[in-house]
């Protein structure tokens, strides 16, 4: 039979099998000496891309904050009650209450049953219901389209066109992002190619948010760095571009410009002509343009007003509009909401060669798709109640307490900084940020040095020992060489902020704790 002679078949086969085939396990003398394998995984064999990634805001001194935190939990004496963590953009975790309006239509996408609550109003159904027939099997557990869900890159788009006072936008060029971080270190990855002299440099503000440092490490791109003018308020000034690229050219091919508008960690926000003049540069050059954009709506100062990249581009005529290319940033972390944890974000891409916006869409694809629940937050901040519907009065009151309460706290922080001798601080213009400078004694100085350590670290730490504020070094962010500074939320709430800077403020400002604590260190 032809079933019967297969059998004998394989086992003849199984039988011809080499011993070390054998599915036996084989019996390990008990005093063979077991050989201890090494690490595949070290330092030395890691990727070094990765190991020359730094990112100062969550650095030692955040290590050191926690540590401190725990200490105090087990009852250990400190010359301070609490460490107040001003290290980080956290709006919540910094006492900021949700938006209401947010949360309701988020709530509702998460879980579809409260729809038949009474309790919840009409237009947050209403905008779930759309969110949720976008998606698959209308559930926000679904995956959705890489580029994001379709009906929320509308509200984008719709979003965009009128904040530019009705310059178009469409749809087809708003990719959603996992916060706006993932979308300016995707585009930088598309951006990034050749080798040696043909590497790509990426022009970057100094100080930068370290997103930017960490990512170029990461993709062992050339980081060229161009100064903001403190003295100027740190004003972005074009003769210092060209400097910066010029000098690039000898040693990388620069073709990316990025810029953060309001800044990150300075606080200013760039005039009208200041971005027709970055724009003009980029076109002569022949440079891409990332507008990291996510503090527009953090704008405090009367004498300022946000203007996008986008709307000045085309205004700037055709051609500009037709030809720079650009991508810009927002994000639900930041602004009035400060959904953080939603992680939330979209980019707007123009003027992107077709057969790059596929390649773009291809890699965004690897990924799958950003967080349908953050998609759908983003689409509460492009897409807030209108003036004719019932929870617009509630949202506006909302958010106007955030943005003046901000204000208040921005002003405020510039004012009592400005009082303490060896501090000098910039105003306060936009974002959530001081950024002052500090003058520390040369003695502290060489003791920092001594230290192995650069002499805002020191000035950060030892504030942080003796007071329980956890700040982070200017040198995370970069600076001009012999100067110092460190970056400060405002975002706590007034009573701490005004704890925090009156710690700054020892014995009634005769004493600034910076000349105690580096007194006692020299």
């Amino acid at each position: 039979m032809p079933g019967v002679r297969a059998a004998r078949g394989l086992v003849r086969a199984v039988r011809g099998w080499p011993r070390w085939y054998s599915t036996a396990t084989e019996e390990v003398p008990a005093d063979r000496p077991m050989k201890i394998r090494d690490k595949i995984l070290t330092l030395q064999s890691m990727n070094p891309q990765v190991r020359a990634v730094e990112y100062a805001v969550r650095g030692p001194i955040v290590l050191r904050a926690a540590e401190l935190e725990k200490e105090l939990q087990r009852g250990v004496t400190k010359p301070f009650h609490e460490v107040i963590k001003a290290n980080i953009g956290d709006a919540h975790a910094m006492g900021q209450q949700p938006i209401t309006f947010l949360r309701q239509v988020v709530a509702l996408c998460t879980y579809p049953d409260l729809l038949d609550n009474p309790s919840f109003p009409r237009d947050a159904k209403s905008r779930a219901v759309r969110i949720l027939q976008s998606c698959g099997g209308q559930s926000l557990g679904s995956y959705s389209a890489s580029q994001g869900v379709g009906c929320i890159r509308e509200d984008v788009a719709q979003y965009i066109k009128d904040r530019d006072g009705g310059i178009p936008a469409d749809p087809d060029n708003i990719y959603l992002t996992t916060g706006a971080s993932d979308g300016i270190a995707s585009i930088l990855k598309i951006l990034v190619s050749g080798e040696d002299k043909s590497r790509t440099g990426i022009l970057i503000p100094i100080p930068q948010y370290p997103l930017y440092s960490a990512a170029i490490s990461e993709l062992d791109a050339i980081q060229v760095n161009y100064y903001l003018d403190e003295e100027n308020c740190w004003a972005l000034d074009v003769n210092e571009l060209r400097r910066a690229l010029y000098e690039a050219k000898g040693y990388c091919n620069p073709k990316v410009l990025c810029i953060i508008n309001p800044g990150n960690p300075t606080g200013q926000v760039q005039s009208r002509r200041c971005i027709e003049e970055v724009i003009h540069f980029a076109c002569e050059e022949g440079l891409f343009l990332l507008a990291d954009e996510v503090y527009q709506d953090n704008v405090y100062s009367d004498s300022c007003k946000f203007h996008s990249f986008k709307k000045v581009l085309y205004e700037m005529g055709p051609e500009y509009f037709k030809h720079v290319e650009l991508a810009s940033f927002h994000s639900t972390s930041k602004g009035y909401t400060g959904e953080c944890g939603y992680r939330g974000g979209y980019m707007e891409v123009v003027n992107l060669h077709p057969d790059i916006g596929a390649q773009l869409v291809k890699m965004l694809s690897v990924r799958l798709c950003p967080p349908v629940s953050g998609q759908a937050a983003m689409d509460v901040v492009v897409n807030p109640p209108h003036p004719d519907e019932e929870s617009y009065e509630q949202f506006i009151t909302e958010k106007e307490a955030v943005l003046s309460n901000l204000a208040y706290k921005a002003k405020m922080t510039e004012e009592i900084f400005n009082e303490i001798p060896g501090i000098k601080c910039n105003p306060l213009q936009g974002a959530m940020y001081a950024f002052p400078r500090v003058f520390i004694p040369s003695k502290a100085v060489q003791k920092a040095k001594d230290l192995g350590m650069a002499p805002d670290m020191f000035y950060c730490l030892q504030l942080l020992e003796e007071t329980g504020i956890c700040i982070v070094p200017g040198s995370g962010f970069g600076q001009k060489e012999g100067t110092h500074h460190f970056r400060m939320t405002i975002l706590p709430s007034v009573e701490k902020l005004k704890t925090l800077l009156q710690k700054n403020n020892l014995d009634c400002k005769e004493k600034h704790c910076m000349v105690l604590l580096m007194g006692r260190s020299s």
